[in-house]
């Protein structure tokens, strides 16, 4: 029987790295994760790490892409086809991967800010990849426009507030629940999203002549 680390050997490098650095992040921050750490932990030389990413900050971004719940995959999809499955639905959709994106990507970056250098180091680094915290509003702001161009948002709403609000509240749930050392959160999960999901409705959606909103 091949033992767990033989296994883990046969995986490509670039995965290795990838899971390596999804439980450190996980484990002991941003802030204390190296490219060093990284390389020991995936059983690769850091020079082959730097043969598959330009450095730490990629890493982290493709983590977040490729191993946290796709929030950023399903809105850049979102913003470029709005589809028919309707508003209630992608929101719906949008607002699960985004309460639980934040979730698990709180407590990674939260170390950055108790070293102001790093953190600005960091973050010029993920804009320089064309990338960043903001991503996620821009790409749901986007997608909320083109509802309205199709006429399912009504065309006074504010897209880019509507945007902030939801992904705001998703955000600050994640913060709260991180603050309280992982003490889950009293209002169940679609709970939280049907009430928000709800709420934006209710200020997106064209009203009708009979004052009913439409979808």
């Amino acid at each position: 029987m091949p033992t767990h680390k033989s296994t883990q050997q046969t995986r490509p490098t670039r995965e290795r790295i990838l899971d390596a650095a999804a439980q450190l992040l996980r484990t002991i921050g941003l802030a204390r994760t190296t490219t060093k750490e990284i390389a020991r932990a995936a059983g690769c030389s850091e020079a082959a790490l730097y043969k598959h990413f330009s450095g730490k900050e990629e890493i982290f971004v493709r983590v977040l892409h490729d191993r946290l719940p796709r929030l950023n995959p399903l809105l850049n999809e979102l913003a470029k086809d709005a589809g028919e499955r309707g508003l209630e639905r992608n929101l719906t959709e949008v607002a699960e991967h985004a309460a639980l994106f934040y979730e698990q990507s709180v407590p990674i970056a939260a170390s950055l800010f108790a070293e102001p250098t790093l953190k600005r180091r960091h973050f010029e680094g993920v804009r320089e990849l064309g990338v960043g915290p903001r991503t996620p509003l821009i790409a749901l702001a986007a997608y909320l426009r083109a509802e309205r161009e199709r006429g399912a948002v009504r065309p006074d709403a504010d897209v880019d507030a509507a945007a902030a609000l939801l992904l705001g509240a998703c955000s600050q749930r994640a913060f709260l629940y991180d603050f309280a050392d992982g003490e889950r959160p009293e209002q169940p999960l679609g709970e939280f999203v049907r009430g928000l999901v709800s709420t934006l409705l209710h200020a997106l959606v064209p009203t009708r002549a009979d004052g009913s909103t439409a979808g």
